[in-house]
């Protein structure tokens, strides 16, 4: 999903183009997006739903809850999808994400901020259309007491989904948790890239473009430990 301004056409079609170097056979690779321009032609590209919130949460992550729609008011599509936030980086295997617990109809990649509290991470999740439609009709219904309740989309999709399921922890990781060396080392080693992992995120800040610089945008008194050196390897897989 692609609205406003913060990611440009760059993020879907390097996303994209990841997608098809790590999955075997055919993709059907889908856009949500409120301006399609620049975008691949490989890629489909649909609107982007907006949701019935008040500003600022109807242009935050709440806005991703339009996933959990019916198939008729999502364009139709039906099945299972690999739902894939536009700043990650694929580094490997994505097949595995589609046979693991095949019969699960909502599979996340876990929480690493807040590991073994039952919190998913929706960077990468896998959902099925037309299940859990209770979570997006509850959020338009309350959403006073939802948004009161609940500090973010995740926290909520987590607490509320039919059932949670969680990917193998080695698949999914977060470049500030697991690849940035831990202060102070951080000022001699470079980041590095977990084995086996095949999708790394990057919510917040740095984004994979100051990473591979070495660039953590921050407040220059942050700055004696929000810092790192290139990550270089993001090139070989972010293009």
């Amino acid at each position: 999903m692609k609205w406003g301004s913060l990611y440009s056409a760059s993020y879907v079609n390097k996303l994209y183009d990841a997608v098809k170097r790590n999955t075997e056979g055919e993709v059907r690779f889908v856009c949500l997006t409120d301006n399609p321009c620049g975008v691949k032609d490989g890629v489909e590209t649909l609107p982007c739903p907006e949701i019935g919130l008040l500003e600022p949460f109807c242009n935050q992550g709440w806005r991703k809850l339009n996933l959990f729609s019916p198939s008729e008011e999502l364009f139709g599509l039906n099945g299972s999808w690999l739902y894939l936030d536009l700043d990650v980086v694929v580094t490997g295997d994505l097949n595995r994400f589609f046979e693991y617990e095949k019969e699960s109809s909502f599979v996340v990649m876990q929480n690493w901020t807040q590991r073994g509290k039952g919190i998913g991470n929706t960077s990468v999740y896998r959902f099925a259309v037309g299940e859990n439609e209770h979570l997006l009709k509850n959020l338009i219904q309350s959403s006073g007491s939802i948004l009161n309740n609940y500090r973010n989309s995740q926290t909520y999709i987590s607490r509320n989904v039919n059932k949670l399921e969680f990917w193998p922890d080695h698949w999914c990781v977060l470049f500030k948790t697991h690849c940035i060396p831990k202060w102070p080392m951080r000022f001699v080693m470079k980041p590095s890239l977990p084995p086996d992992a095949s999708v790394v995120a990057f919510p917040g800040v740095p984004n994979p473009c100051d990473a591979v610089k070495g660039h953590w945008p921050c407040k220059w008194y942050k700055k004696i430990y929000k810092y790192i050196k290139p990550a270089s390897w993001i090139s070989r897989y972010w293009y």
